[in-house]
């Protein structure tokens, strides 16, 4: 762990209960598509943004603690949980543009986000394309840092994918999947710390439209050789960001090696690492997990964005580059990383 920037003291708290009707999924129609989301709470806005084939549902248990102090949307992304699953772009950009929309139509400015997994390259992106709308990020296990990723998800990501998951719905499959989880619970491997949440995602796709939109969206983000896009080569503009990464020390799905990239190549982060915890840190320790959003958002001044500042770190370029600052042990690290994927972007 490293020091939080910019700390201040703890801003005075009013806390409230969170009614069960708060909880229950909204929703808004945004260009023609019906988006679900969960909203609860009041003070500085909260945006948890979950990931591939997953929902707002996965927050659940975390929103009554962090609606005490905040206002938390907990949207469904397009083509999850119960928002729309159109033949559409599912790209982290195309996301990104979603997020925003919605929360212009809460009438919320500006706001902390907090992703997951896929959700982490969605505000990622977010806050690359609209700075000014962001407060802070907070990084879950997220992609986008490096090529690696669970070897099923890239052979999901392969040709006749839609036959493969289609199997998963016939008789007696799902007590096959369940088996072979729990033995790899039993196994103690990486893999089964998140066997609970492997099964959710399996019932999550019931039917084709689904898995069709499961298969877009993975597809725009991973390939046969893994991730597809990096986040990597524009990580310097999150300085003087607030930014906290919380990893699993035992994740199979994103290593946590990532999570050690992602920090050195963000000026002035934060890092957390979850002992014994696999994809899914903040349900393996959900208070650890609220503490540090709580204590992260309370001592931390919100970005100050301003167009001099984005266009001098623009100008400045990427450290290690021809543009930006002397090369260091740390930019040549990212360097590697990055032409490692040169192809990759997130643009």
């Amino acid at each position: 762990m490293v020091d939080v920037p910019h700390r201040r003291p703890g801003r005075a708290v009013r806390l409230r209960p969170v009614g069960d009707g708060e909880l229950e999924l909204q929703y808004r129609v945004v260009h023609g598509y019906r988006r679900a989301f969960r909203m609860a709470g009041e003070g500085p806005a909260l945006v948890l943004i979950h990931g591939i084939g997953d929902s707002s549902a996965t927050w659940a248990e975390l929103i009554p603690d962090l609606a005490r102090t905040h206002t938390v949307i907990a949207p469904d992304l397009l083509g999850h949980g119960a928002s729309d699953k159109p033949r559409a772009d599912y790209s982290v950009a195309a996301y990104a543009n979603g997020v925003r929309d919605l929360l212009t139509t809460l009438g919320i400015e500006s706001a902390t986000l907090v992703g997951h997994s896929l959700g982490g390259g969605v505000a990622m992106q977010f806050a690359y394309q609209f700075p000014e709308r962001t407060e802070r990020l907070i990084l879950v296990s997220a992609g986008g840092v490096g090529r690696e990723v669970n070897p099923m998800l890239r052979l999901v990501s392969l040709p006749g994918a839609h036959l493969m998951l289609s199997t998963l719905r016939l008789p007696g499959m799902r007590l096959q999947v369940s088996l072979a989880i729990h033995l790899m619970k039993m196994l103690d491997t990486d893999l089964g710390l998140d066997a609970r949440d492997l099964v959710n995602l399996v019932d999550a796709l019931p039917d084709e439209t689904s898995r069709n939109a499961f298969i877009r969206t993975l597809r725009a983000v991973v390939d046969w050789r893994g991730q597809v896009v990096t986040m990597l080569d524009r990580c310097y503009l999150t300085e003087g960001m607030p930014t906290m990464l919380l990893w699993g020390d035992r994740d199979s799905v994103v290593p946590v090696r990532h999570a050690y990239g992602a920090h050195e190549a963000m000026p002035g982060s934060r890092l957390e690492i979850f002992e014994q915890a696999g994809h899914f840190p903040f349900h393996t320790d959900p208070a650890r997990f609220v503490s540090l959003v709580e204590e992260f958002t309370a001592t931390t001044a919100p970005a100050d964005w301003s167009r001099e500042h984005w266009q001098e770190l623009l100008v400045e370029g990427r450290p290690g580059t021809s543009a930006g600052r002397p090369d260091t042990a740390r930019s040549r690290a990212v360097e590697r990383d990055l032409r490692e994927a040169s192809e990759r972007s997130a643009t």
